[in-house]
């Protein structure tokens, strides 16, 4: 369907990709867990957020370069982890690589592509960073092949999944009784030498172990641990592993204590736990306990360049988005997600002139109004003795 008017904002992207989309991948895209209390509130809490601009300064000349794991980037946004990008367009992955090249920043491609890991990063234009989003299975094997396939073509990092050992209440999805349609392949968990070959299409891949319903039933392993989890992932890859869905202090120290190179702050869109912190709330308490001694990262609920620019004050090094390249994968492929990745990192600069920063490293927690102590934390009461305050948020 055509628009003659063209999106001048994501929110203009997210409904239009509402009206294209058949309603079960539409669902699947934006559902949260249970009542979406977090997945709301990822959003809504941006608000609660106030700028701080200065006035009267140069702001000619702006520029929102900036390294990520010691590496050039043109932005700080990049593309998170997401799977089935073909229920969104028939190029899937491909395009939204494609996007991210032109886009200039990083991309983190999903373990549950509909496209080959080999097949997205050959799409870059050489400069484009990579990360390979991986979850942990009981059959170790199964992981491994995927970390050694993205080492061998290319990727920079392995970005560690930790918020599902199991997946998460998804009332529309129950609802909706959603399948993935049957001509997808989760192409990361076929052979390569199939998969990427000349003569390859979807409707060839006939085995049961090609299909979503064996993928989605490789069971995760719930044993995995700090103590058991990274230790063995450093020892079948050489590349940085950063942690994504980490929400606290403790958690934080626990990546430092690892030698994990990076933490995104993440609570998997408001898809896991129902009820826990947005992202931007968690933000402080990690950047704090980061201490500069790894690299902190932000998804969830970024739908402004104000909402960027929030986060990178507040001590975020990069942020990530997913729903708003979906959405603009759905409204006009590979060109609708380059749009919705151009006006977010348009928004960021009008915020950076707005505000009086000419560059990344300028923007701070200066520039910004927190709220001030909506919830607080206590310890484990103990019989006879006042409960401890652990933490004003």
């Amino acid at each position: 369907m055509d628009y003659t008017n063209e999106p001048v904002c994501i929110k203009d992207i997210e409904k239009i990709a509402q009206r294209v989309m058949p309603g079960g991948a539409w669902g699947y895209y934006n559902s949260g867990a249970n009542d979406e209390q977090t997945k709301t509130d990822n959003e809504s809490a941006f608000d609660s957020y106030r700028l701080h601009p200065r006035m009267l300064r140069d702001v000619s000349k702006i520029t929102t370069h900036t390294t990520v794991l010691g590496q050039k980037v043109r932005t700080p946004l990049g593309i998170a982890p997401c799977a089935l990008h073909k229920l969104a367009h028939a190029d899937g992955e491909a395009a939204t690589s494609r996007a991210a090249a032109k886009h200039g920043s990083i991309m983190i491609l999903s373990t549950y592509s509909t496209t080959s890991l080999e097949k997205v990063i050959a799409q870059g234009d050489g400069t484009t960073q990579y990360w390979m989003q991986l979850y942990v299975y009981q059959d170790r094997h199964v992981s491994e092949t995927i970390v050694r396939r993205a080492e061998k073509a290319g990727f920079k990092a392995i970005v560690l999944t930790v918020d599902a050992p199991m997946l998460g209440r998804r009332l529309v999805d129950a609802r909706n009784k959603f399948n993935p349609p049957p001509h997808l392949r989760l192409e990361n968990f076929m052979n390569p030498n199939v998969v990427n070959g000349t003569g390859y299409a979807p409707d060839l891949a006939k085995s049961e172990n090609e299909t979503f319903g064996a993928t989605f039933g490789a069971n995760g392993d719930q044993s995995l641990s700090w103590a058991n989890g990274i230790s063995w992932l450093k020892s079948i890859t050489k590349l940085p592993i950063i942690v994504k869905g980490v929400l606290t202090a403790e958690d934080t120290q626990l990546a430092i204590d690892h030698k994990c190179a990076g933490v995104i702050v993440s609570n998997h869109g408001g898809r896991q736990l129902d009820g826990a912190l947005s992202t931007i709330d968690a933000l402080p308490q990690v950047v704090e306990a980061a201490n500069d001694k790894i690299e902190v990262y932000m998804d969830g609920g970024i739908r402004k360049g104000s909402d960027i620019f929030k986060a990178l004050a507040l001590g975020a090094r990069a942020v990530f988005v997913a729903r708003p390249v979906l959405w603009g994968l759905a409204y006009k492929g590979e060109q609708g997600a380059f749009i919705a990745l151009d006006l977010l990192q348009k928004e960021l600069e009008l915020a950076m002139m707005l505000t009086g920063t000419t560059q990344v490293s300028e923007i701070d927690e200066s520039y910004v109004y927190t709220p001030v102590n909506r919830w607080v934390r206590h310890s484990r009461r103990q019989p006879g003795q006042p409960r401890k305050l652990l933490a004003k948020l």
